[in-house]
């Protein structure tokens, strides 16, 4: 039972890092706050994760009632989610900025805004449609109370872990580099696009009863 939590714990937690990419999205949020002073720089960091980490706890808690009200199967979110993330995942092995995550558009307009916290930051930058389907076909996943909290854990740790990488981010960009943060990029997208075809390929196969 152990080693099947534990896992499960990994399989979740690193699902779920590789989806919010926390390195990832380092460059746009250091444009985002350029010209804001280190102070207020943080206190945007800390809203933004502490706001991104509520929804996502909020969907993971609600999303299978939410899949009810609409009768929409776990295994057709898979599906779905999985289509989504190869989208993302796709952008990201170029090293483009997911068009799901933010547009060049809406990075320019939040230069302008004081709310950049909510949005484009916490939504959908760091929560958009890709970690929200994630996170809800991950607690349909779990089998039991146990591994539905490693999925709660797992989502506290996932953006504890984006504060300090948002708190740092100027340092990590300087120490790792651009050309670093595009090579990290990659690698997600890669990983990403592994989970994409895994969560589609489940999803096929339970939904139409296909035995491999």
């Amino acid at each position: 039972m152990v080693n099947e939590n534990l896992g499960f714990f990994i399989y979740v937690f690193s699902s779920i890092f590789v989806i919010v990419s926390p390195i990832g999205g380092v460059v746009t949020f250091i444009s985002l706050t350029s010209q804001m002073t280190r102070k207020d720089k943080n206190d945007v960091a800390k809203k933004a994760v502490i706001l991104a980490c509520v929804i996502a706890l909020f969907f993971a808690i609600t999303g299978s009632m939410i899949l009810n009200i609409f009768s929409i199967s776990v295994d057709s979110l898979r599906v779905a989610g999985g289509l989504l993330l190869f989208s993302i995942a796709f952008d990201m092995m170029h090293a483009k900025v997911s068009r799901e995550s933010i547009t060049e558009e809406e990075i320019t307009q939040s230069q302008e805004r004081e709310d950049i916290w909510v949005f484009p930051i916490a939504l959908p930058l760091l929560t958009g449609p890709g970690t929200i389907s994630t996170v809800i076909v991950l607690m349909g996943m779990a089998d039991g109370v146990p591994q539905k909290a490693i999925v709660l854990i797992s989502i506290i740790f996932t953006f504890i872990i984006c504060l300090f990488v948002f708190l740092f981010s100027r340092r990590i960009h300087k120490f790792i580099g651009y050309n670093g943060m595009l090579v990290f990029t990659r690698l997600m997208g890669l990983l990403l696009a592994a989970l994409a075809v895994d969560l589609t390929a489940t999803g096929i196969i339970n939904i139409f009863g296909l035995v491999i």
